[in-house]
């Protein structure tokens, strides 16, 4: 560990609606993800967050197993619909006290609160109203943002607005895989602009509030290489950068959208009249998360030949990408595990914003975990991708990059959103049945490592 600085943060993470539960208590607003989770056929197991891992009962059993692995922080997000259960208006109190026991039980632990303002579950009667469609919606999250942190700040001083406005935007608007389940096309980079103007609105009020916090966001990057030295799969890679990575970074940190990503997807009338934005979009951050998994290998159109676009994707332009098999082992998300690629996405921040800290945010696999005749779950080949991983961060270091820290995704078995309950990312086991925690191989693998 000498290869790691010393105040190199160690940490897990959760989001919500993914663990929970207590959909209906103390006040709770109904948020798109359970209306989401009652569309027929929209989860693959047909299940709902209703209960989940039961974190509103149990969150300090489940803070006490994160700190006794010698994880030193926690990654979790906040409901919007716990804190204003209609989106605006009037508080609920009992929400935002939840999440302060929730920050007090991590001190009493010795471990440092990391909240999250959105994780995907925005308030349903702000979805009725044109949910991140309509330019009203980053207002009210510039509002819920203040609320709360003005009630949290004096527990919680680290502070992310949106975790990765890609799939809140394109997956949820566009291709209609993730709530609230619309299939918009272009129409999908609108609910993108919208993301983004509200952390800029939220991280400029924020700053004038409350300039002692440090304040980010967290994106989801891919490094993408292409299957050939083709044209055709260099635009593929071109295609695919501008949508998953440049079409975010470039707004938050150089303060201008990608041209050609606008020209491909038929948008940059609507965007050239919202210029002003910009400046707000790139508010200076005091660091950005990165949501690391896996790395895309792209090509064109087989033979030159475009995808019948009524057979693909609904995101706007992705008939003309291939994603190919390179070989590589998969998780049971079928994502390639590429470890180099976790250096990759950091140095493309880096170009962008040299002194800015970068963090990993997530990064982990899923795979069938089975529990063992005695209870245990050796689940090595998830114990192997950390290590690779943490590997890769060290060559990040090595590289002068300035990464400063990692959080496990996930410190629980969860909800995985549209694949319910059928895909496993914790280092801790849960028994939905029992509710019953049992840390893993991976688990006990961190807390070998931090010891």
């Amino acid at each position: 560990m000498n290869d790691f600085p010393g105040d190199f943060v160690w940490g897990a993470a959760t989001a919500s609606y993914q663990i929970e539960g207590a959909a209906t208590e103390d006040g709770r607003g109904p948020s798109i993800w359970d209306t989401f989770a009652r569309v027929p056929g929209g989860i693959v197991d047909g299940s709902n967050g209703d209960v989940a891992d039961d974190h509103y009962h149990r969150y300090a059993e489940d803070i006490a197993l994160l700190a006794s692995l010698g994880l030193t922080a926690y990654r979790f997000s906040i409901s919007w619909s716990r804190v204003l259960p209609t989106g605006a208006g009037e508080v609920n109190q009992a929400g935002l006290d939840f999440y302060r026991r929730i920050a007090e039980t991590c001190h009493e632990h010795g471990v440092t609160p990391y909240a999250t303002l959105y994780h995907w579950d925005l308030p349903q009667p702000l979805e009725d109203a044109g949910g991140w469609l309509v330019r009203e919606t980053a207002e009210r999250f510039r509002d819920y943002a203040v609320t709360t942190v003005d009630a949290l700040s004096d527990v919680i001083t680290h502070w992310t607005t949106l975790n990765e406005p890609w799939c809140s935007s394109l997956l949820g608007y566009g291709a209609g895989v993730h709530a609230p389940g619309k299939q918009l096309g272009s129409r999908s980079l609108h609910a993108a602009h919208h993301l983004l103007l509200g952390h800029g609105l939220a991280v400029a009020a924020l700053r004038e509030r409350h300039p002692e916090l440090a304040l980010g966001i967290t994106v989801n990057l891919y490094s993408i290489l292409p299957a050939s030295g083709s044209d055709l799969d260099a635009e593929a890679v071109r295609r695919s950068d501008g949508l998953q990575n440049r079409l975010f970074l470039d707004p938050l940190l150089l303060g201008r959208y990608p041209a050609d990503v606008l020209e491909d997807t038929g948008t940059t009338a609507w965007f050239a009249e919202r210029e002003g934005d910009l400046a707000v979009i790139a508010t200076p951050l005091d660091f950005l998360g990165i949501n690391y998994y896996s790395r895309h290998t792209a090509a064109g159109p087989e033979d030159g030949v475009f995808a019948d676009p009524s057979q693909a994707s609904m995101l706007p332009g992705s008939e003309r990408v291939r994603f190919v098999d390179t070989g590589a082992p998969k998780t049971d998300m079928g994502w390639e595990v590429h470890p180099d690629g976790l250096v990759d996405v950091i140095e493309m921040v880096h170009e962008r914003a040299p002194e800015l800290p970068v963090l990993i945010t997530e990064n982990g696999a899923a795979y069938p975990d089975v529990v063992e005749a005695d209870g245990s779950v050796q689940d090595k080949d998830r114990q192997h991708y950390f290590e690779l991983h943490v590997d890769a961060c060290r060559e990040a270091i090595r590289r002068g990059l300035p990464l400063r820290g990692y959080f496990a995704w996930s410190l629980m078995d969860n909800y995985e959103w549209a694949f319910g309950y059928t895909k496993r990312f914790g280092i801790v086991h849960v028994d939905y049945d029992t509710q019953v925690r049992t840390v893993k191989a991976s688990g006990r693998w961190f807390a070998e490592l931090l010891a």
